[in-house]
């Protein structure tokens, strides 16, 4: 594993969890911060010890409570487009991994914390957790992908309504949204993660991979998500996980996948 000075990674049993460790900052993204987020998520896409990961805040108070506003406060017309691009790419690295990446949302996410867990494939949030995209206070909107994403899950009218009063939402009505998948006591929000990647993990790697793929192209103007569908069947039915499977279905056993 590399070395990381905002970031803590631990690998156990094949779940790399990814802590932001900028407590004293409520965990705010700065450049260095999403640079070293696109190393780690890099160490999920190559390395094979590395099953699905789990990426979260540091302390009880907060996931990510935004960007660091000192950065964004300099920002130019020259250089913003380059700023928002570049937090988008990590991001869509993040929701494009074939491998499982669930956010454990351990308090505030807001902003670019709010954006960073909506990238991952699944949110488990603590019952002290709030979500909101309050960029309008500052005179910007959303830049890591917050207006699509948040429209994409919870509809486009509650999006336009939490995009332009800056409201916050609290765990329980974000479950009641589609925003979170499970709310969850603190002291039980990274044992909940691990019990649902456990899950996933137990099923066939290349197919949990291609249920990303397709899941994705649905929002995806330029795939024909049926298609993408129908391909990634096929590919299934040429692995050994496929034969592995059937037969295990069929001799009445659990099946022994290996990805391939």
């Amino acid at each position: 594993m590399s070395i990381y000075e905002n970031l803590l990674l631990d690998l156990n049993n094949g779940i790399l969890t990814i802590t932001i460790n900028r407590a004293d900052k409520l965990n705010a993204l700065n450049i260095d911060t999403i640079r070293e987020i696109k190393n780690a998520v890099q160490q999920v896409y190559d390395e094979p010890s590395v099953k699905g990961a789990i990426l979260t805040g540091a302390g009880p108070k907060a996931f990510v409570a935004g960007a660091d506003i000192a950065e964004i406060a300099e920002l130019s017309e020259v250089n913003s487009r380059n700023f928002a691009e570049r937090g988008q790419e990590v991001f869509g690295m993040i929701e494009r991994c074939n491998k499982p990446i669930i956010a454990a949302v351990n308090g505030f996410a807001l902003g670019g914390g709010c954006e960073l867990a909506m990238a991952c494939h699944m949110r488990v949030a603590s019952d002290n957790a709030r979500f909101g995209q309050p960029e309008v206070n500052l005179g910007l909107i959303p830049g890591y992908g917050g207006t699509q994403r948040l429209t994409q899950l919870i509809g486009k009218s509650k999006a336009m309504e939490l995009l332009m009063t800056a409201d916050m939402l609290y765990a329980e009505e974000a479950r009641q949204l589609g925003l979170v998948n499970y709310v969850v006591p603190q002291e039980q929000l990274l044992n909940k993660c691990r019990e649902l990647l456990e899950k996933i993990m137990s099923k066939a790697p290349l197919a949990v991979g291609l249920v990303i793929e397709c899941v994705n192209a649905v929002y995806d103007k330029e795939e024909n998500g049926y298609q993408t569908e129908a391909n990634a069947f096929a590919r299934c039915c040429t692995s050994e996980d496929f034969i592995e499977g059937t037969n295990a279905f069929l001799e009445k056993r659990k099946p022994v996948f290996k990805g391939q």
